[in-house]
């Protein structure tokens, strides 16, 4: 018998930055998203001989052990270890666990917390533990940032679980997700004209975010100023989708990222700042860097007559062109009778 599961990665429209504590706390947080047919994948089949095997194919590791080993946190598959800690796993007659995704961590599409969710999703149905979709985000945020220390927020958690396109508001005590009702004819239209093109470089998100946090502690005006400003636009994004003004709703996704880029010097550099300049010479109404910054993904809203000439200019640039669709549903695990 073999447990499966995936989660999707997701693209983070606007609200970044408010959903890292502690922001949240103190002024409460906001995040636009959806998430998109690219996904984290798990399988888990169970073993009799007491062995914890994890293997995973984004990083080529795989480790071993024995149920009684203590799990030590090394930097080889410390997500897969931390879950399976939290969840009891160890207390088990051992499996094998199989880890892939559809991008590289670090591409700034939520693919490392997606993972969590998969392995929290996975153990939840080995140990038939009775947990709603707001106990799997929450205990893969509490695995992922306080057990792992993994800098970050708290939006990816939510998002991977829950799927679809989400207003989550980010309370000093609680997480509410909204999911948001919006016709299919605007959601193809949103995605006929968004372009998604990855820029080649992966970046490690946890710098970008100790030196946003850094900032935000040290009270300096800006930072406090552009969270403030990022949680405003968001609300106005959310209004300007369900009110079906898309041209509206690219524009915003351009002053987002203005603000963005003011939380830390790292959010961007000059070869970004640079692609996304031509991009909008081009005719894109707006963008942004998908996740925390630095590399990754980008994110474009286009005019329909002009998305072809600026994926063109990019293309030639040595940026890849990633097709995507939007994802209406979030987590989800099967059984497999066989393997």
């Amino acid at each position: 018998m073999l447990i499966r599961a995936k989660a999707p990665l997701r693209l983070s429209f606007a609200g970044g930055g408010t959903d890292i504590p502690p922001f949240p706390q103190e002024e409460g947080g906001c995040v636009l998203s959806a998430t998109i047919n690219r996904y984290a994948y798990g399988t888990l089949r169970p073993r009799e001989d007491g062995q914890i095997c994890i293997e995973s194919l984004d990083f080529g590791l795989s480790v071993s052990y024995s149920v009684e080993d203590k799990l030590v946190y090394d930097g080889k598959l410390d997500l897969a270890k931390a879950a399976i800690l939290k969840l009891g796993g160890n207390k088990s007659t051992g499996f094998d666990l199989f880890l892939h995704s559809d991008a590289p961590p670090g591409s700034g599409l939520g693919a490392s917390s997606a993972m969590m969710v998969v392995l929290v999703g996975l153990l939840k149905e080995f140990k038939s533990l009775p947990l709603t979709d707001y106990e799997i985000a929450d205990l893969a945020y509490v695995i992922e940032r306080k057990e792992l220390g993994i800098q970050g927020g708290l939006q990816d958690q939510y998002a991977a679980t829950f799927g679809g396109f989400n207003f989550i508001e980010f309370l000093p005590d609680r997480v509410v997700v909204n999911p948001l009702k919006i016709s299919q004819d605007v959601i193809n239209e949103l995605q006929y004209n968004l372009l998604l093109c990855y820029t080649g470089k992966t970046r490690l998100s946890a710098g970008i975010i100790e030196d946003q946090i850094q900032r935000y502690k040290r009270c300096e005006t800006e930072s406090i100023q552009a969270l403030r400003e990022i949680k405003r636009l968001t609300i106005e994004m959310k209004n300007a989708l369900l009110r079906r003004d898309l041209d509206v709703f690219g524009e915003l996704l351009h002053e987002e990222w203005q603000q963005k880029k003011k939380l830390s010097p790292k959010v961007s550099n000059p070869e970004l700042d640079e692609l996304y300049e031509i991009a909008r010479r081009e005719g894109a109404l707006g963008g942004k860097i998908t996740g925390a910054g630095g590399g990754g993904y980008m994110l474009l809203y286009c005019r329909f007559d002009k998305k072809h000439k600026i994926a063109e200019k990019l293309k030639a640039l040595g940026c890849v062109i990633a097709d995507f669709a939007f994802e209406p549903f979030g987590l989800q695990t099967w059984r497999v009778g066989h393997g």
